[in-house]
C-alpha cells in the first residue's frame, strides 16, 4: 500500500513535540519536526499553563510537518492527564487553566481523606484513589470558588479534548482523558452521576465519551495544514505510551512510562477496585478503546529535572549526560534512599533543600557531590518502581515476568539498571517517543494501514529492538 503519514502531537508536562510517523504497513518511519519546552508559571499564590502559547507551539509544529510532508494525512493529540479547560457556549474560555500541581485542592483532598466511606464509595464508582491532582477535586474547588461564573459554563474538556476543538471545530470527551478526571463510571462507557454529585460538577459540561479511533473530520481551512484529519487518538500520554508496547500476547508484561512521572501499569478487561487496590492507591484508568488501564502514578524524573535546574555543574548535553551516569553507576548504592512518595517532592520551590530536608528526616547525609546525588535519586525511583510492581501482583496474584520501559527514563541506563536490580526481572528498555508512536499507532487502524492495534504492535516488536537489563547484571 501506498506510506500514510500522519503527525502526533504530543505534550508533557515538561516538554511538548510534533512528530511525523510515515507508515506502509510493513515499516515506519519517525521524524521529529518540532520540540519545545513546556512549565507551568506561578501567578499570585496559584500555578497555570500557557495555553495561548503552547497552541502557538502545537500550530508552529504541524506547519513544519505540512511543509515538510505536504500528503499529511492525519493528525492526533495526546498529552498529560486530569487539567482542563471550561468553555462558554461560544467555545471561548471562561477561566485560566489552572496546573496540576497547584495547591487549590488540598483541603478538598484532605477532607474526602478523612470520610473514609465517602472515599471508598467513590473508587468504587470510578475506580480512581483520592490524588491530589484530579479533575474532580479542581473541578469542585473552582465551583466553590467561582459558583456565580458556573451558570457561563457550557462544556469542559480536557487538555487533548480542547486541542482536538481548536483544530477541528468539534468538540468531543475522549476516554483514557476522561478516565483519569476521577468522574468516569468504572463500569460503563459514562460519567459517573454519582461523582458529578459528589463533588458538585454540573453534568452538562461533559457529553458521553468517545473511544480513540473516531475521525472529527478535516482540519479547520484557517490553519493551513490542508486537508488532513484529525483523529481522536488516546488522550492520554500514558495510553497511548501503552497502546505502542510490544506486550507479549500471553501476558505478564508490566508496562513502565517514565518521565516527569512514572507510570506503572498494564492491560485488564475488567477494573480492580477492592479494598487492596484502594491501599494500594491503583487507578483504573482506561485504554483508548475502552478497555481498563490499572496503573500506579510514582512520582520520575520529576525529581531529578528540577533539581538540575537548581545545580551549576548540571549536564550540558548527550556526552556529559552519559559521563555523569557512569560516574554515578560506578559509585557503592547509597546508604538509604528518599520515600519519593513524600508529598514534600510534589512542587517545592527548591528541589535540593526539599531532599536534604527529607534526608534531615530520616537521619542520613545529603550526598556531597552530583554523582552522589544522581544515584540517589535513581535508586529511590527504582525502590518504589519495585514497590509499586509487588503491589501489583499481590493484587492479581500473579508474577510479573518483565517491565517494557518506554519515554525518558529507557534513556536512562542507571535508573534502567536500578529497576532491573530492584523489581528482580528483566527490563526491555525502548528508547523512542513510546507516546507519540502510540498516538500514530491508533491513527494508522483508523485509517486502515493495519487491521487491529495488535497488528501495529507486531510491527513495533520487529522494527524496534530494546536495550535489555538484566536484574543480575
Amino acid at each position: 500500500m501506498n506510506p500514510v503519514i500522519s503527525a502526533a502531537v504530543d505534550l508533557g508536562a515538561s516538554s511538548g513535540r510534533v512528530l511525523v510517523g510515515t507508515c506502509d504497513g510493513l515499516s515506519f518511519v519517525l521524524d521529529e519536526v518540532h520540540r519545545f519546552t513546556n512549565e507551568s508559571q506561578r501567578l499570585g499564590t496559584h500555578d497555570y499553563w500557557e495555553i495561548a502559547g503552547l497552541w502557538n507551539q502545537v500550530l508552529k509544529g504541524l506547519r513544519e510537518a505540512k511543509k515538510r510532508y505536504p500528503g499529511l494525512a492525519s493528525i492526533g493529540v495526546d498529552t498529560w492527564g486530569v487539567d482542563h479547560v471550561l468553555l462558554d457556549r461560544k467555545g471561548r474560555l471562561v477561566a485560566p487553566c489552572h496546573a496540576y500541581r497547584d495547591e487549590r485542592t488540598g483541603p478538598a483532598l484532605q477532607k474526602l481523606a478523612k470520610a473514609k466511606s465517602q472515599m471508598r464509595a467513590l473508587y468504587q464508582e470510578t475506580g480512581i484513589p483520592n490524588l491530589f491532582y484530579n479533575t474532580s477535586l479542581q473541578l469542585a474547588e473552582w465551583v466553590s470558588a467561582h459558583g456565580e461564573a458556573a451558570p457561563l459554563v457550557a462544556r469542559c474538556l480536557l487538555l487533548p479534548d480542547y486541542f482536538n476543538f481548536l483544530l477541528s471545530g468539534r468538540m468531543a470527551n475522549e476516554v483514557s482523558i476522561a478516565s483519569t478526571s476521577q468522574l468516569l463510571s468504572v463500569r460503563e462507557m459514562r460519567w459517573s452521576w454519582k461523582a458529578l454529585h459528589h463533588f458538585k460538577v454540573p453534568p452538562r459540561w461533559f457529553r458521553s465519551p468517545v473511544r480513540a479511533g473516531r475521525v472529527l473530520g478535516q482540519v479547520l481551512p484557517g490553519l493551513e495544514l490542508g486537508d488532513a484529519r484529525l483523529v481522536v487518538a488516546p488522550g492520554h500520554d500514558t495510553a497511548c505510551a501503552f497502546a505502542a508496547m510490544p506486550a507479549c500476547e500471553t501476558g505478564g508484561d508490566l508496562y513502565l512510562s517514565c518521565g516527569t512521572w512514572s507510570l506503572l501499569g498494564f492491560e485488564s478487561s475488567l477494573p480492580f477496585v477492592g479494598p487492596e487496590a484502594l491501599d494500594a492507591g491503583i487507578s483504573n484508568e482506561r485504554m483508548g478503546d475502552g478497555r481498563f488501564r490499572p496503573v500506579a502514578s510514582v512520582i520520575g524524573l520529576w525529581i531529578l529535572e528540577k533539581a538540575l535546574r537548581e545545580l551549576d555543574e548540571r549536564p550540558g548535553g548527550a556526552a556529559e549526560w552519559e559521563t555523569l551516569l557512569g560516574a554515578a553507576s560506578a559509585l557503592p548504592a547509597p546508604p538509604g534512599l528518599l520515600d519519593v512518595a513524600d508529598p514534600m517532592f510534589v512542587n517545592p520551590d527548591s528541589m535540593v533543600r526539599a531532599i536534604r530536608q527529607h534526608l534531615r528526616s530520616r537521619q542520613l547525609l545529603m550526598p556531597e557531590d552530583l554523582p552522589s546525588l544522581v544515584r540517589l535519586i535513581c535508586d529511590s525511583l527504582a525502590a518504589e518502581h519495585a514497590r509499586a510492581m509487588r503491589r501489583f501482583e499481590a493484587i492479581t496474584r500473579s508474577p510479573f515476568k518483565r517491565i517494557l520501559m518506554v519515554g525518558g527514563g529507557a534513556k536512562n541506563r542507571l535508573l534502567c539498571e536500578a529497576t532491573a536490580r530492584a523489581c528482580g526481572v528483566p527490563l526491555h528498555a525502548f528508547e523512542l517517543e513510546g507516546s507519540a508512536l502510540g498516538n500514530l499507532g491508533c491513527q494508522w487502524v483508523s485509517l486502515g494501514v493495519f487491521a487491529t492495534q495488535a497488528e501495529f504492535r507486531k510491527l513495533v516488536a520487529r522494527q524496534v529492538t530494546p536495550r535489555v537489563y538484566l536484574p543480575d547484571a
